[in-house]
């Protein structure tokens, strides 16, 4: 089965399912970056400290944390569709009731329940993608998740930029958030319309027969499943083993993966959500240059990322990640050099490029890596792993900017950054592991096969 879908072209289906999945991935992404574009309101308006700041914008990194750790055990256990589908009910009720939060105990809980269903999303929609899509075609689509994140986070000023033309003021960072439960409900009835469980998972938990006519409904083809023959053991779900990423045979990618998620987080995090500020920071005071200057950022992370999609199979995901490497920490150290000598075009110009080196280069490829690294049959968990540590980072990401600035100011704080693309290039220079071209279930197949 995993054959069949690695060799033979996408069908419409095929294709609808990426979308809805990567629908997710544009949901998670704008309630994520959603609260940027108002942070320096929400200060005034709840009269924030910088580690009270560091503790909103966490939050929502702490409920995504379990909420990947559990999800991605629960995507493997339960199936891809049903976890899919409950995620995008904590998204809309989260998002609304952020919006309204009327002090900082109800933003934070609404916050950690918004975390929580992101962290449940990740791991299922590229566990969805990695399932349903052509071996040579694989790595190229899973990163696509990069490029709709930051889509979506160009979509944040793009939504809040006539309210503000319309004279709301304060309450603009209610109108970001609460509006992130309508693309929400939106993919949820998407989901509910047209999704089909995958059929890798389906062959492992709800035996072959399900999974070809899951496949039949897929790709319009008529399945046969041979009789077996020999007798085989109960037909009974494999058991989920989290500790299985940690054996030697997974061991060195799961170290592989965790650096990168990890570090790539912390970089962003601590930059990329707080563009708005950085963008009042070189343009103006005025709120409307924290709104344009967090869309014209964005845009080198969707040319970053579409960069990294057509150059994926040809360099692959370890050299891609490596590359990205090199460009953000050149960009850190140059705006650390410049300091406030750098003129404003220069500034900007630094700026974009360390979020394209992101974009292009570990942004994409931790999750993209984790999400095919691992058999079928442990992928959620894998995948649900790369996202925790992806939220490890963010929460260090989150209270690394405003607390870091705080104390030493916005240019020191830039060459204190360099630390972290450094430990993952020496992670990704060191740990020789490239998961493009080498499908992990048909390497299981084979393994199992020479065992017998």
């Amino acid at each position: 089965m995993s054959r069949f879908i690695d060799e033979h072209p996408a069908s419409r289906t095929s294709l609808l399912i990426v979308f809805i999945a990567l629908g997710g991935v544009f949901v998670d992404a704008y309630d994520f970056t959603s609260l940027g574009i108002g942070v320096v309101q929400l200060k005034h308006s709840f009269h924030l400290s910088p580690l009270e700041l560091g503790s909103v914008t966490a939050m929502m990194a702490f409920g995504a944390f379990l909420g990947a750790l559990w999800g991605g055990y629960f995507t493997d256990k339960v199936g891809r569709l049903r976890m899919f589908l409950l995620d995008l009910l904590f998204l809309v009720v989260a998002a609304i009731g952020a919006a309204v939060s009327v002090n900082l105990v109800m933003l934070l809980a609404f916050r950690f329940l918004m975390g929580v269903g992101v962290g449940l999303d990740f791991p299922v929609a590229l566990s969805f993608i990695a399932e349903f899509v052509a071996e040579r075609r694989k790595g190229s689509n899973v990163n696509l998740w990069q490029m709709m994140w930051y889509v979506a986070a160009s979509f944040t000023g793009l939504i809040v930029l006539p309210f503000y033309l319309a004279g709301v003021s304060g309450d603009l960072w209610r109108v970001a958030v609460g509006f992130g439960a309508v693309p929400a409900l939106i993919i949820l009835l998407m989901r509910l319309r047209y999704m089909n469980e995958s059929a890798p998972w389906a062959a492992h938990h709800l035996g072959l027969a399900e999974a070809g006519r899951i496949l039949e409904r897929t790709y319009g083809v008529q399945v046969t499943i041979a009789p077996l023959t020999a007798p085989t053991k109960s037909a009974k779900s494999p058991k989920i083993d989290f500790s299985e990423i940690f054996s030697p045979q997974y061991r060195l990618r799961t170290l592989l993966v965790s650096i990168i998620c990890a570090t790539q987080s912390i970089e962003y995090f601590a930059v990329g959500f707080n563009l708005p500020t950085i963008s009042t920071r070189l343009f103006g005071a005025n709120f409307i240059y924290a709104i344009l200057g967090a869309i014209l950022f964005n845009l080198f992370g969707i040319a970053g990322a579409a960069v990294a999609i057509t150059v994926t199979n040809r360099l692959g995901i370890r050299r891609i990640a490596i590359f990205g490497y090199v460009i953000v920490i050149i960009a850190l150290l140059l705006l650390y050099a410049g300091g406030p000598h750098l003129s404003l075009a220069i500034a900007a110009l630094l700026i974009g490029l360390f979020i394209f080196g992101h974009s292009f280069g570990p942004g994409a490829q931790g999750m993209t890596m984790a999400t095919l690294s691992y058999p079928t049959r442990i992928r959620g968990v894998g995948t649900g792993w790369g996202q925790s540590m992806v939220r490890v980072g963010s929460i260090f990401g989150f209270y690394f900017f405003p607390v870091l600035v705080a104390a030493i100011g916005f240019r020191s704080m830039m060459l204190a950054l360099v630390l972290v693309p450094l430990l993952g290039l020496l992670a990704a220079l060191l740990v020789h592991r490239e998961p493009i071209g080498h499908d992990p279930d048909v390497t299981e197949e084979m393994s199992l096969s020479a065992g017998e």
